[in-house]
């Protein structure tokens, strides 16, 4: 892969980390509880500020990966075991966010009868969509691994071959 590609990579793998860092430092704690707080009270904000933290550190531990992953691509190891841990680590760093997008969205239904219907909805809404995506990903990546394995399988063969 060509270097400057990786590169560019990387510059926007750090810039999402960075800005998901400033998301779980100011913005979440501030805004969302003080939005949560005005839709459905403060008991509401206890459990879905934290969720919202846990959410974008699942999605730093994805970037993380994906940062180790371009690393064994530059040095030409993606072909080896060691990738597919970070691919495992990827797999599960997002079902984790699906699992807490779907609680959130339980959680919410369950005990956000104090915020008008629309917004109610519009919130389990986005919840269920990003569990929704959350699977497709995690789904997709699956796909991708056990590509990774047969791609890995047919290079050990070929290098056995010459």
């Amino acid at each position: 892969m060509n270097a400057f590609l990786i590169f560019m990579l990387r510059l926007a793998l750090a810039a999402a980390f960075l800005a998901g860092l400033f998301g779980q430092v100011l913005v979440v704690p501030n805004s969302l509880a003080e939005d949560v707080t005005a839709a459905y009270g403060d008991s509401m904000a206890t459990v879905v500020v934290p969720a919202a933290i846990a959410g974008i550190a699942c999605v730093q531990v994805v970037l993380v990966a994906t940062w180790r992953l371009l690393g064994m691509i530059q040095g030409d190891a993606i072909f080896s075991e060691r990738a597919f841990g970070w691919v495992d680590v990827v797999v599960w760093a997002t079902a984790a966010a699906t699992l807490l997008s779907l609680l959130t969205a339980a959680y919410i239904f369950v005990y956000g009868s104090g915020a008008d219907e629309m917004r109610l909805l519009g919130d389990i809404g986005a919840l269920v969509a990003c569990a929704g995506g959350g699977a497709a990903f995690a789904m997709f990546t699956l796909i991708m691994k056990g590509l990774l394995r047969k791609a890995t399988e047919l290079r050990t063969e070929m290098a056995e071959v010459i």
